[in-house]
This record gives structure tokens, C-alpha cells and sequence, in this order.
């Protein structure tokens, strides 16, 4: 993989520790975030690295998380053909028509909507995510709506099998900075 860096971001988690680094880099078929997680939650010690593709257009296409969490080996890869989504090579047809990908242990993976709602002249933009629901390792749909109040800077989002609803604050990176009692984070341009 080669390509151009165009920003970092590092959080802090605000629920409890942990902290997290990733780079958006660009390159010839599209994009690639890539993460390093590190938290500590009920059942233990973490500490997960993931990289995410996506397409030109902020598609998930693919990804790959491995690390350890309290002794135990983790890795999971996940595709994404259309909608269609593989976990270890499995078919998961609960997240059919799921066009992003979201990680419930980073908040990186808000930035692919954000990206598309910044491209769009709509106001608001609905997305269905295949939702891994960390330490679990099943997906489930998570439907999503991002809305920007006139400034992408701060963004209403609410989803709707958690029912949570608040705003984000959101670099022009297109990376969260503010995601309220979770986590807070700066980003440096490359």
C-alpha cells in the first residue's frame, strides 16, 4: 500500500482509558485509514490495530482488525461487495445493503459518511452500517443519519437501533474531534 497522508487524529477516550491514533491516507484506487486502538474495558486489556479501504467515493471496501485483547488473538477481516458483507470469508446476509462499516472501539469510521455528507448538496445524509459491536465479533445494522446545521463543522447524528441522538464536532479532515462521552481527539494535517 502506497499513498499520501493527508491527516492524523489522536483521541482520548472520555468513558474510561484508552486512546487512539489513525491516518487517512490517500492512494490510486481510493483511501485507507489506519488505526491503532488502545483501551481497557470490562474485560480487560486491548490493543487493536486496524486498517480500513475504501473506494474514491467513501465505500467501504474492505478491512482488517488483529491484536490482543487480555491474552486472546484477534483477527478479523471483513469485505464488503456491493452491500454484501464477508466476516472471515463467512456471508453475513443481517447487514445486507450496509454500505459502511462501523467500529464501535475507534471513532474513525464516522469519517466515510461525514466525507460523503461533505460532498453531497443534500443537508443530511442516511447510511446503513454493518456495526461491529466490539468485543463481540458478529455484525449488526446500525442505521445512521448525519446531519449538518449549516456547517459540517458540528453534525447531528442519531442512530436508530441505539437510539442515540447528539452532535459531533468534525474536522475539515472529515475526522471527529468531539464525539460526547466517548471521545475527544486534535487532528494534524499531513
Amino acid at each position: 500500500m502506497t499513498g499520501q497522508q493527508v491527516a492524523t487524529a489522536h483521541w482520548r477516550a472520555l468513558d474510561g482509558e484508552g486512546e487512539d491514533k489513525c491516518t487517512l491516507s490517500q492512494t490510486d484506487h481510493g483511501w485507507v485509514l489506519l488505526g491503532h486502538a488502545r483501551f481497557r474495558d470490562e474485560s480487560g486489556f486491548a490493543a487493536l490495530d486496524y486498517i480500513l479501504r475504501c473506494d474514491r467515493g467513501w465505500q467501504t471496501q474492505s478491512a482488517d482488525i488483529a491484536g490482543v485483547h487480555e491474552g486472546r488473538e484477534i483477527r478479523i477481516q471483513l469485505e464488503c461487495d456491493k452491500g454484501h458483507w464477508l466476516m472471515n470469508g463467512e456471508a453475513q446476509p443481517q447487514v445486507g445493503q450496509a454500505w459502511d462499516l462501523d467500529l464501535s472501539f475507534t471513532p474513525a469510521t464516522n469519517l466515510m459518511p461525514l466525507r460523503r455528507l461533505a460532498e453531497q448538496s443534500a443537508p443530511s445524509l442516511t447510511t446503513r452500517a454493518a456495526w461491529l459491536l466490539y468485543p463481540g465479533t458478529r455484525l449488526e445494522p446500525l442505521d445512521q443519519t448525519y446531519s449538518a446545521g449549516g456547517t459540517l463543522a458540528h453534525v447531528l447524528y442519531q442512530a436508530e437501533q441505539t437510539g442515540s441522538s447528539f452532535h459531533l464536532d468534525v474536522d475539515s479532515s472529515g475526522f471527529v474531534t468531539l464525539y460526547p462521552g466517548l471521545w475527544e481527539g486534535t487532528v494534524e494535517p499531513a
